[in-house]
């Protein structure tokens, strides 16, 4: 599958962004799609994730009641909602198709694509 961020921007705290992630390449939907960031310096961290084919969302501590995950199959696109946003927030944003194991960890995804930029300014 090939997967496309985007999205980000420049926005002030307390405000709010869309990212995007559009996918090609896979006919199924039985798969998780995961959101992860890196912030400079820092290692890449999950975010959230959803299986297109339904049940709930998962997501970090960190952006639980500010972030919203969903998608649209009819699209093939993922979204992350992100709502409150503070400056640690600022990071690259990733979406990345799972490959099995827990759905939090970095190692078990793939498909990366070159990210979006997301920066919070306070």
């Amino acid at each position: 599958v090939q997967l496309q961020a985007s999205g980000g921007g420049l926005v002030q705290a307390g405000g709010s962004l869309r990212l995007s992630c559009a996918a090609s390449g896979r006919t199924d939907y039985n798969y998780l799609l995961g959101w992860f960031r890196q912030a400079p310096g820092k290692e890449r961290e999950f975010v959230a994730a959803i299986n297109w084919s339904g049940g709930s969302p998962y997501y970090a501590d960190s952006v639980k009641g500010r972030f919203t995950i969903s998608r649209d199959n009819g699209k093939n696109t993922v979204y992350l909602q992100m709502n409150s946003l503070k400056p640690d927030d600022t990071a690259i944003y990733y979406c990345a198709d799972h490959r099995g194991g827990s759905y939090d960890n970095t190692a078990n995804f793939g498909s990366w694509g070159q990210g979006t930029q997301v920066t919070v300014s306070s």
